[in-house]
């Protein structure tokens, strides 16, 4: 059973214990951003948000925002303005993933994540690291994907591409439309294929 512990500073708003859940939207960009809307003033807010996720005693992700409100409607939204910072941990408490964007929308139905501008995700293990303007992360299927221009950088590689999927622990990944260098082994004898799609496992 996964449990959840909440340590959240409030600032003239009380928050309810069961808000400070990641909430969700539809995985269609077009869609996330025709939801949004701003004609309407939050009716919570909370300072110095931190959210630790654990199951059977140990923590498996934290979560931090400088500011986090809420939004209700046909289309309830919990909205991050000032971005977040999500950690993942192994058994042993070391930081082996994170994902940090300077913004993000958390919707309550699909249990997805929209996390924009200057989006980085990191793993801490393989050094590996993705830059994209828009990411979504699909937290019930624990996969992020991305239809945005994005950026992987591992060592001496630099591979560009239009589109992007993961899971959200960043280990095993797949790039679309991919471009740029990359080093490949090859058998003594055996000829790269060019037009092979590019996966890291």
């Amino acid at each position: 059973m996964t449990k959840k512990l909440y340590h959240i500073a409030l600032k003239n708003i009380a928050i309810p214990l069961g808000l400070a859940m990641f909430f969700s939207c539809s995985p269609d960009l077009e869609t996330i951003e025709t939801i949004t809307r701003k004609d309407e003033l939050p009716v919570e807010a909370a300072e110095n948000l931190r959210i630790l996720y654990s199951s059977h005693a140990k923590v498996q992700m934290i979560m931090e925002a400088p500011r986090m409100e809420r939004y209700e409607g046909e289309e309830p939204y919990m909205e991050l303005p000032e971005g977040f910072v999500m950690s993942f941990f192994d058994e042993f408490m070391n930081e082996t993933s994170r994902i940090t964007a300077k913004y993000a929308i958390q919707y309550e139905k699909d249990d997805l994540i929209d996390a924009r501008n200057d989006v980085v995700v990191e793993n801490m293990e393989t050094r590996e690291k993705l830059n994209t303007e828009q990411l979504i992360w699909d937290r019930k299927n624990e996969k992020i994907h991305s239809d945005k221009f994005v950026k992987v950088t591992s060592g001496e590689d630099v591979l560009y591409g239009q589109g992007f999927e993961s899971d959200d622990r960043f280990t095993t990944w797949s790039i679309k439309e991919i471009w740029g260098t990359f080093s490949v082994d090859l058998e003594p004898d055996e000829e790269p294929d060019y037009n092979e799609p590019v996966n890291a496992q």
